[in-house]
Formats: C-alpha cells, sequence, structure tokens
C-alpha cells in the first residue's frame, strides 16, 4: 500500500529549527505518517527549498524503513512506488549519508532519530542542464529530480564510476552499456589536464556520470541530460581518442570517450 498520497506540508514549507525530541504521539518516525507529521509539527519556515543543518543533528537513535531509491531515481516504499513529487521532494531534503566499517548507509536524518534506507545506486537523479550567465561567466547548472540545483565547479564535479547492476533487483536502469558504447560515450571525467587511464572503467559492464551534490550525496546524470552535455560541449580528438570538454565558471572540465 502507497502512504505518498497522505497530507503533507507543501514542499516550500521547510523545518528551520526542530525540536529535540519526538512528540509523544508520533511514537517511531520510521514510516512515512509519522516522518510526515513530524515534519509537520516542526516549526519555522525556510524560504525556497533550502536544506536543514543535518550536520548538527546526531541522533542517536536508529531505525529502517521499508523504503528504496531504485537505480532509476524512482523512490519505492513497502512495495509500492511513491508518486507524490512534493512528498519525495520534501524526504530527499533530509537525505544523509555515513561510511560504516567499509560499508555506505543511507538515512533520512531528523534532529532525534536516523531512518536507515536502501540506495541501489545514487540517491538523487539529475534530469536538467543548462548554461547560466552572470556577467561575462557562464556556467553549467544541474537540476535533481527532488529539486536540488548545482553548478559544475571544483565542489561539484562530474565523474564516471563503474556501475554492478548485479547488486541490485532492478532492471529500470538509466544506462546500459550501449548507451556508451554505441554513442562513443564516456568513462572518465576528470579537470582539464588530468585526464586519467581509462581502460579499467572501459572494460566494466556499466560506467554511469555521477555529479558531486551537498552532504557527500552523488546524483546520476540521466541518459538525456548526459547527452545534452555532448550538444553543449566541444568534442576534439586526442590519443585516439574522443574528447568532450565542458566550460563552467571559467574552467574547463574534460570527458575522455573510447571510440570502440
Amino acid at each position: 500500500m502507497n502512504n505518498d498520497n497522505n497530507s503533507t506540508e507543501d514542499s516550500h514549507e521547510r523545518i528551520l529549527e526542530a525540536p529535540t525530541s519526538k512528540p509523544s504521539s508520533l511514537g517511531s518516525l520510521d514510516n512515512l505518517d509519522a516522518l510526515s507529521q513530524y515534519i509537520k509539527s516542526t516549526k519555522g519556515t525556510r524560504e525556497g527549498r533550502a536544506i536543514p543543518p543535518l550536520e548538527k543533528w546526531h541522533p542517536k537513535d536508529i531505525a529502517d524503513m521499508d523504503l528504496t531509491i531504485k537505480a532509476n531515481g524512482e523512490w519505492w516504499h513497502e512495495g509500492g512506488q511513491m508518486t507524490r513529487e512534493s512528498l519525495v521532494s520534501l524526504f530527499a531534503t533530509i537525505l544523509w549519508k555515513e561510511e560504516n566499517n567499509g560499508n555506505t548507509e543511507y538515512f533520512l536524518k531528523t534532529p532525534v532519530q536516523k531512518i536507515r534506507i536502501q540506495v541501489e545506486d545514487a540517491p538523487l537523479l539529475i534530469n536538467d542542464v543548462g548554461i547560466v550567465n552572470e556577467g561575462d561567466m557562464s556556467w553549467l547548472e544541474f537540476t535533481t529530480t527532488t529539486g536540488d540545483v548545482v553548478r559544475l565547479d571544483d565542489a561539484h564535479p562530474i565523474v564516471l564510476k563503474a556501475y554492478n547492476s548485479n547488486k541490485s533487483d532492478s532492471n529500470d536502469s538509466d544506462f546500459n552499456n550501449s548507451d556508451f558504447n554505441n554513442s562513443n560515450q564516456a568513462n572518465q571525467v576528470s579537470t582539464a589536464g588530468d585526464v586519467a587511464d581509462s581502460q579499467e572503467l572501459a572494460s566494466t559492464e556499466q560506467v554511469r556520470p555521477y555529479m558531486m551534490v551537498r552532504n557527500g550525496l552523488t546524483a546520476l546524470i540521466g541518459r538525456n541530460t548526459f547527452y545534452h552535455l555532448t550538444e553543449i560541449g566541444a568534442l576534439s580528438e586526442e590519443n585516439g581518442k574522443t574528447i568532450l570538454t565542458l566550460q563552467s565558471g571559467g574552467q574547463s572540465y574534460s570527458l575522455s570517450m573510447p571510440t570502440d
């Protein structure tokens, strides 16, 4: 049964300072109803889509929720897809990543509890890119499906990493091998002058483009958005490989693409 159709606060209303204890009527926050009600009960309003100060929250209580972010960016709860975009976007503001004993874990984090969820690939998905001009400077600006906006710069680089589809049950991946090979696309991104050896990635099943967004969270760059980048950037040949060069904020970022 889907719970994402329950009444929730508009996505533009955000928590400013959350209470330090759970309302007794809510009990555990490890379900969508309780978590939504908890967010609604907090005081303060944030302008626009601001992210709560998650790094300042250190809850000791940990629970688990049957919620999975699929490899294609879809959110699924208790076997059903969450289709209400405002609810998904609201919960995306409290996404948190931790490295524990060599394992990556994802949570929905509040001041009083961390709710562990499952993420098949990246927790965020980029579905749009455009050029933003500010004075004499142009930036590549990316937008996620849940409302994050980030520009390509040294703090928010694009990287390409191997993805093992066998580690998840999803057959709806946004990329497959032929997307890169047949389109002469990709297996490494770096700053200009630092294009590293791509042979290891070229031999993997899938290589996908990701971008750093916030709090250690990465976003998969969707296929159509990635194709748009090839139209925005400049193509050249170097050492038998096709190089896609992207300009953002006065800096160059290069993508090395195998020709076979």
